[in-house]
């Protein structure tokens, strides 16, 4: 907790005594590991457990940092901020995979991820809350506009996938690029409509914030430098979870929906569960399903449009029938919880064992995708 003689602490010190107070900064050391062992050419799973060392504590840093910045935006806005920085770690690696044709894992990164966020992430956060306070209460305002827009976006994704089989590959083509491109314009108007023209239906409650951790400036520079080497590690994590997979015996599906899902989301998993156990429920909400949301409404199209760029053949919409299925469930199982806008800890329980349900299936019975 931040405490009045953090005002007349120099940066460095400042610094220091967060990351000695926390200790999973402790292991902020391990961020170089990846980097150098990549660079001497060390095996793929050594790359990958020190990838995954290394963006532990680099979430907790961004975590450290957002919530600053959260105290003077407030819920709403600080949740967009987390998710938006936290997504940028999913965007490099799905790059990185697009960029080598890998677009059986980009798929199911984005699947996993918005599934992960909607379930994992959201029920977690219910659990955890849930545990120290009775009953919760967030905006459900917020909470329904941004599960009608996951609707949006699974709607979106199923058209695609269900002509694929009767329609040529120009024509998925060509579907993909305009639902994308609708999509993107669809995200944008919601952000207009919850930030700016009816920003008072979508506000948090009355939270006693306390003082920032950090001044404003340096934790939107600690949020910068974060994020680049969050960005960096997972470079060297894309590239090293393929042979780390077969040597461990998983699918690629299965690497995409969970491990990257996961790891990609450690920064926003760490925000929400602290803003769980503080009894800021919309800061948890917000990150959840704003995360979600922005990955199916923004990311996913975006990665289409820079298939076209990077990638060795356009990308479509297309997802495994499977995948498809677990989104909207996913949607509809955020869409029953969310309704009431209260929470208790067995809502969490329920959230998640739907999500283990997807997870252990996906592990015994990889599908067969291209």
């Amino acid at each position: 907790m931040a405490t009045p003689s953090h005002a007349n602490q120099s940066v460095p010190a400042l610094l220091f005594s967060i990351v000695r107070g926390n200790p999973v900064l402790w292991l902020l050391v391990a961020v170089p590991l990846p980097l150098l062992g990549h660079g001497f050419g060390l095996g793929h799973t050594p790359l990958f457990i020190l990838s995954i060392l290394a963006i532990v504590p680099l979430a907790g840093l961004l975590s450290t940092a957002t919530e600053s910045v959260a105290a003077k935006l407030g819920d709403a806005k600080g949740g967009l901020l987390n998710a938006t920085l936290g997504n940028l770690t999913e965007l490099v690696i799905a790059i990185t995979a697009l960029r080598a044709g890998e677009y059986v894992l980009v798929k199911a990164s984005i699947a996993g991820v918005i599934v992960t966020n909607t379930l994992f992430m959201l029920g977690a956060s219910f659990l955890i809350g849930g545990l120290k306070y009775h009953v919760q209460d967030y905006n459900r305002a917020n909470a329904r506009l941004m599960v009608g827009m996951l609707f949006l976006s699974t709607f979106a994704l199923l058209v695609p996938s269900s002509v694929a089989d009767t329609q040529s590959g120009e024509v998925t083509q060509s579907l993909s690029l305009g639902l994308s491109l609708l999509l993107i314009l669809t995200y944008c108007l919601g952000l207009i409509f919850s930030l700016r023209t009816h920003k008072a239906f979508f506000g948090g409650g009355e939270h006693e914030h306390g003082e920032s951790l950090l001044p404003m400036w340096l934790a939107i520079v600690l949020l910068a430098v974060t994020t680049v080497f969050v960005a960096l590690v997972s470079e060297v994590f894309v590239e090293s979870v393929e042979g780390a997979a077969v040597d461990l015996g998983l699918s690629p599906a299965f690497v995409g929906f969970v491990v990257v899902a996961l790891v990609g989301g450690a920064a926003e998993m760490v925000s929400a569960f602290a803003g769980a156990r503080k009894n800021r429920l919309d800061l948890s909400v917000s990150i959840a399903l704003g995360s979600a949301t922005q990955i199916a409404l923004f990311v996913a199209p975006v990665l289409v449009l820079l298939s076209y760029l990077v990638g060795p053949t356009p990308m479509t919409l297309e997802f495994w029938p499977g995948a498809v299925v677990m989104l909207f469930i996913a949607t509809m199982a955020a869409g029953l919880v969310t309704n009431g806008g209260k929470s208790a800890w067995f809502v969490g329980v329920l959230m998640l064992n739907v999500y283990l349900v997807f997870a252990l299936t996906l592990y015994a019975l990889p599908p067969a995708v291209k």
